[in-house]
């Protein structure tokens, strides 16, 4: 539940490292806009495959035997649902806000808004507390 809350209120500011890039900020720091975004796209892909760590470990632990093919299917399924749903409603958003091709105002305000929604989570982590704090022994025991 920490690893969770943690990996969720520190993927805010890194999410927002766009800005740099969206403001040129990264070249008055001498960084060419090419060497920004791969750098950036490589570490927030990775501390985002860290942070999914936290799903998997809970769900491994909550599965009954012989079902764990299953359980994880269905956690990937769900997963890419959500991230369908988060594609589609970004686009939304982006028209909302009047960005297209030729007009990017609003850019860093979409990534800002963006990035905050991560934290929605938040709001349900209380529904964690005591789940998976008993060990798999323990459950066999019984």
């Amino acid at each position: 539940k920490d690893i969770l809350f943690w990996s969720s209120i520190l993927s805010v500011p890194l999410g927002l490292t766009t800005l740099f890039l969206i403001t040129h900020t990264n070249r008055s720091l001498g960084i060419p806009d090419a060497a920004f975004v791969f750098g950036d796209d490589v570490i927030l892909t990775v501390l985002g495959q860290i942070a999914s760590l936290p799903t998997l470990v809970l769900a491994a632990r909550l599965c009954p035997p012989g079902v764990e093919a299953v359980l994880f299917a269905t956690l990937m399924s769900v997963n890419n649902g959500a991230s369908a749903i988060g594609t589609e409603l970004g686009a939304i958003l982006t028209s909302a806000l009047g960005i297209t091709e030729t007009d990017n105002s609003n850019l860093g305000l979409l990534t800002v808004i963006c990035n905050f929604t991560s934290l929605y989570p938040l709001f349900f982590i209380g529904w964690l507390d005591g789940v998976g704090d008993v060990s798999q022994a323990e459950v066999e025991d019984d």
